[in-house]
């Protein structure tokens, strides 16, 4: 539907209003006074409306700002490869990218994965690995995640465990708490709390796999996590019921092969020389 046609509807149910009023006039000193109030409360709710959008358009960037952007930041990642194997990246990977900036270039984690992403796809050694399917998945991301995002890159342990209260005749039980970890802490997240979240997130995306059926088997690695506050939390809150026993189950996160090759074209800094871990988080048997 047009803008003039839409004018033109809210004219006509306006002046249809408007005539209904007239035409009953019995009731004019009753309305005038709400429509005043409602008019009021509205234009009030306009102002504190626009007071709050205001900031997130001096946020939104303009052509100005993105092709500097791209002057900066693309061009330091760029600057260790040969002048001959830069190239012109693939539209449906520059294009969405760029306009993606627009809304996400002030968070600086978001727009460090951009400047990655816009740099491998310049470089011929590395073009074919940009899949335009990464532009989709930085737009569903929080600053959070790009930090975790990188934390699971390190070639480290990824342990969670859960906190079931079980059922002392047998009957089964009930998960108090899912995939509690330290990545909060070790990534330095402005909302620890919602890590679970998160990770549910990157589950969704193909970027990691949650395995809550297997655990690392080198003794002691699960002890920090679980001597920690919030897992010692819900194992109190197991054992307080009369009927329950806390469980505590193990798990690790890993990469998928998807994630792998993210983290290599959004999360490396192009501009560095990046070896590929000798193990990877993949087994739970792996030596750490």
């Amino acid at each position: 539907m047009g803008d003039e046609e839409s004018g033109g509807m809210v004219k006509g149910t306006l002046e249809a209003a408007t005539g209904l009023v007239k035409a009953v006039p019995i009731y004019e000193d009753a309305i005038q006074p709400v429509a005043k109030q409602v008019g009021k409360s509205l234009e009030t709710v306009g102002k504190l409306v626009n007071v709050a959008l205001a900031p997130v358009g001096l946020l939104v960037w303009g052509y100005d700002q993105c092709e500097g952007f791209i002057k900066t930041k693309v061009a330091d990642r760029l600057k260790n490869t040969p002048p001959e194997d830069i190239i012109t990246p693939k539209p449906n990977v520059a294009g969405p990218a760029i306009e993606a900036l627009r809304y996400t270039g002030h968070e600086e984690s978001l727009s460090d994965m951009y400047a990655n992403l816009l740099a491998a796809a310049m470089d011929k050694r590395t073009a074919d690995g940009a899949h335009p399917a990464f532009v989709e998945m930085i737009k569903q991301f929080t600053p959070d995640e790009a930090k975790l995002m990188a934390l699971f890159l390190q070639q480290r342990p990824l342990q969670i465990v859960s906190v079931r209260a079980e059922s002392k005749n047998g009957d089964g039980g009930v998960t108090l708490a899912h995939n509690l970890s330290l990545f909060g802490e070790q990534a330095n997240l402005e909302l620890k709390s919602l890590v679970p979240s998160y990770l549910d997130n990157l589950a969704r995306l193909g970027l990691i796999g949650i395995e809550g059926s297997s655990s690392y088997t080198v003794q002691g690695m699960y002890d920090e996590l679980e001597a920690s506050a919030t897992v010692k939390h819900y194992v109190a809150e197991a054992d307080a019921k009369p009927d329950r026993t806390s469980n505590i189950v193990r798990g690790y996160v890993r990469l998928t092969n998807l994630g792998y090759q993210f983290g290599k074209v959004c999360v490396f800094d192009h501009s560095t020389q990046v070896e590929e871990p000798a193990v990877s988080a993949e087994s739970p048997e792996a030596p750490l």
